[in-house]
């Protein structure tokens, strides 16, 4: 059966979700489709946004004839063979190829001639930023439209058109999870209603983890001693750290497994406190992998010492859980223009690297202007 994706795609540009900013009301894609103006281009944006449902409809509009091929698994032979295909008529043909990206320089200058000459239309589409993976003679020839994550209203209106019954706290968790990728929500709610009955929030979640396997690499006891070991440096209890590691050492434990975890806890429970700590537990992991047992014993025993001695501040680790929190929740914000890295002409076009009315001192995207993650 066709997926579910493809039956519910658009097919003309009133019934297109999103990316107003080139198809709004006097907005240069929806001028170009109304006018049928002929000319090649590049979609780039990120997953799920509408990049191929575009190019359908573009080549519809300029009556094309439409080839499609991913950049993925085609080669020369494949453009070749549509070059060559006769036409019956003078429409013009219309390349859309995906993960445009992902064709090398000599597969790109293969494409030149041919767009060059108007042999082909082509319509790339890629999630990576053409001015470095697009050869500037073909880029030169290709307009560079720049589609932008969905916004929740968009995903809303697009889970809606699917025909499947959602509450307001699936929907809502479904966008959340999705990011502003249609594609992988509507795959969602498809593979959800093959497993069951209805679609709600639970059974969102069992699809969603079906496709992940638990499995425990050894005991439970091997947990919890590591756990009694790290909460007693934690709980600055040097004697019973100390006894926790010799209980893994006997039991054959790998020492740079017990070495590793002391790294991350140099920085996870000590951190700004004493920032020595890191440098020791580096130390540490470094003479456990030089030595070995059983003299290494010597050096995981200094540093269990000195770390659960140490001061403690979780302060940078609460931190980066707070902004994960968000980088979650939000998903792929805007990186300010004032900051975002513009190496090139087509960049600095964009306005990459100026600053505008609406960017904010801390740098942070516009949505979280003013966020403290270490309060």
């Amino acid at each position: 059966m066709e997926p579910l994706a493809n039956r519910i795609r658009p097919t003309m540009l009133d019934e297109y979700v999103g990316q107003r900013h080139l198809v709004g009301a006097g907005k240069p894609l929806r001028l170009a489709i109304e006018q049928g103006h002929v000319f090649s281009f590049v979609l780039w944006g990120p997953p799920g946004t509408g990049k191929t449902t575009l190019a359908r409809i573009y080549a519809n509009a300029i009556n094309a004839e439409f080839y499609e091929l991913s950049a993925v698994s085609a080669g020369k032979e494949d453009i070749r063979r549509i070059v060559k295909t006769p036409s019956l008529d003078a429409r013009p043909r219309v390349l859309f190829l995906d993960e445009i990206h992902r064709f090398n320089k000599a597969q790109q200058d293969f494409l030149l001639p041919f767009v060059e000459s108007g042999e082909l239309v082509l319509i790339g589409a890629t999630t990576e930023n053409p001015s470095f993976e697009v050869i500037p003679a073909l880029l030169s020839r290709l307009r560079v439209f720049v589609l932008n994550e969905l916004s929740d209203e968009d995903m809303a209106a697009i889970i809606g058109r699917t025909g499947y019954d959602l509450n307001a706290d699936a929907r809502d968790w479904l966008i959340e999870m999705a990011n502003g990728d249609a594609r992988q929500a509507i795959t969602m709610i498809e593979n959800t209603a093959r497993l069951y009955d209805s679609i709600s929030i639970e059974t969102l979640k069992e699809t969603l983890q079906s496709k992940f396997l638990r499995y425990d690499k050894k005991g439970e006891e091997h947990y919890n001693v590591i756990s009694a070991f790290i909460k007693s440096m934690r709980a600055s209890k040097p004697n019973a750290a100390m006894y926790y590691l010799a209980r893994m050492i006997e039991s054959g434990e790998d020492p740079k497994f017990i070495a590793r975890r002391m790294v991350i806890f140099a920085s996870e429970d000590i951190g700004l406190a004493q920032p020595t700590a890191l440098v020791v537990a580096n130390a540490v992991f470094r003479a456990v992998e030089t030595i070995g047992l059983p003299e290494c014993t010597h050096n995981l025993a200094h540093g269990v010492a000195y770390l659960a001695n140490a001061a403690k501040d979780r302060g940078s680790t609460a931190a980066i859980g707070r902004a994960m929190d968000d980088a979650k929740k939000f998903g792929n914000l805007p990186v300010p223009m004032q900051i975002r890295n513009a190496p090139t002409k087509l960049m600095k076009d964009l306005g990459y690297g100026k600053k505008g009315e609406n960017e904010s001192d801390d740098l942070m995207p516009e949505k979280l202007t003013g966020r403290n993650y270490f309060e």
